[in-house]
């Protein structure tokens, strides 16, 4: 049985193969809480915590406290821990899981290594990482 949005296949018979078509691109390929905002403005953001009425301070959910790393900057780590046998399979599930463009997701976690928190947080991979992006920004000079 053909799934409701399968194209049609060019081959007829028992052994035809449907292929649905591709996955749309996400609406937002950036964090909707921070807009277009440079990188200073969002810490000086993420720095200032929100006053309730009774005066304690509340931080937006998601912002990391001024040592720390927020949700999604934990989420990006454990996703580099992951290994991907497949190119195209990591470039999809950046979109299935931060709906971030692949472009607009290596620029955020380049960010997130020159961040000593990450460094803190998780030594040996932001370690690893770094010396990957040196490898590679070397191979390009040459």
């Amino acid at each position: 049985m053909q799934p409701a949005d399968a194209t049609p296949a060019a081959q007829t018979g028992p052994d035809a193969v449907t292929v649905p078509p591709p996955r749309s691109a996400p609406e937002v390929e950036s964090d909707p809480a921070y807009g277009d905002t440079a990188p200073q403005e969002r810490a000086a953001e993420e720095a200032a915590p929100e006053e309730t009425s009774s005066g304690d301070h509340v931080r937006p959910a998601g912002v990391a406290t001024p040592g720390g790393l927020g949700e999604r900057e934990r989420a990006i780590l454990a996703f580099e821990r992951q290994w991907w046998r497949h190119a195209g399979a990591k470039e999809q599930a950046i979109r299935d899981r931060f709906g971030l463009s692949a472009t607009r997701y290596y620029q955020v976690l380049n960010t997130l290594l020159d961040n000593p928190a990450a460094l803190a947080a998780d030594p040996v991979l932001v370690g690893r990482l770094i010396r990957l992006r040196a490898s590679r920004a070397r191979n390009r000079r040459r």
